[in-house]
């Protein structure tokens, strides 16, 4: 039997590095998926991939910034399945090397909006319908660069360690519904961490040299996998916890 086999899942920010990622492993795992994001042609694409999988696909594009986009995302959803059991938050616009006293009120608020913002209003949306199904999983994306407060990242540091702060008051109020939610901070490669990296060359063999297994993770494997975990029966008794999928890099 597959770990999520017959459920249906959400995934934002789906269309490419670890959404895309999480989508294949799920779809590997036999669940019936949502894809969201704000790029209509790249969620195809990704779409096409996993429907190889056997699985049932839809492709909702659609700016997490807006709560309208995750009130309908979650009605579509129920409208095609008839169930939510698991939601990814994923989606995250990132904030490159900027001193906090010289970020944009524009740039301020993308990061915020897309991360924090985009979690909260899904996580509202979704929650009717976790309840109704008798419980489910909520996976949010986490960043160590919250945790250590990495110079250079402050509003995406922050909004990192808001949706962390958000879950874990959320496990608690929402574990009588049987309804987890857990954090995962990743270390991989993605476009995102490719561009960063061609544009400060510097900056990678730094990164690198503090993972201790001297390597980003895979989105589809080493990120994924325990993005299963959570949202299968397996981890049936975990939640408000944060996990670092990062080789090492993060130690607590």
């Amino acid at each position: 039997m597959k770990k999520l086999s017959g459920k249906v899942a959400i995934i934002t920010g789906a269309g490419q590095g670890i959404g895309l990622g999480i989508a294949q492993a799920f779809a590997r795992e036999g669940a019936h998926l949502v894809l969201t994001g704000r790029d209509g042609a790249k969620l195809e694409r990704a779409a096409k991939s996993v429907r190889e999988q056997g699985v049932e696909v839809l492709v909702i594009p659609g700016d997490v910034r807006k709560r309208e986009t995750a009130e309908k995302t979650v009605a579509d959803t129920i409208a095609r399945f008839g169930k939510l059991d698991v939601l990814v938050n994923n989606a995250q616009i990132f904030q490159v090397l900027i001193p906090l006293a010289d970020i944009s009120q524009e740039q301020t608020e993308a990061v915020l909006e897309s991360g924090f913002w985009g979690t909260f209003y899904f996580m509202r949306a979704a929650l009717p319908h976790l309840k109704k199904a008798g419980g489910g999983s909520i996976v949010n994306l986490g960043s160590r660069e919250g945790i250590n407060g990495t110079v250079g990242f402050s509003i995406y540091a922050a909004t990192k360690e808001a949706i962390r702060g958000l879950s874990r008051t959320a496990a608690r109020e929402w574990g009588e519904f049987n309804v987890r939610v857990n954090v995962v901070c990743p270390a991989a490669r993605s476009e995102a961490a490719d561009k960063f990296f061609e544009d400060y060359p510097e900056q990678k063999q730094n990164y690198l040299g503090q993972i201790a297994m001297r390597r980003l993770g895979e989105p589809a494997t080493d990120i994924a996998n325990v993005v299963v975990f959570l949202a299968s029966e397996q981890s049936g008794f975990v939640t408000g916890q944060t996990i670092n999928v990062d080789g090492g890099l993060t130690m607590l």
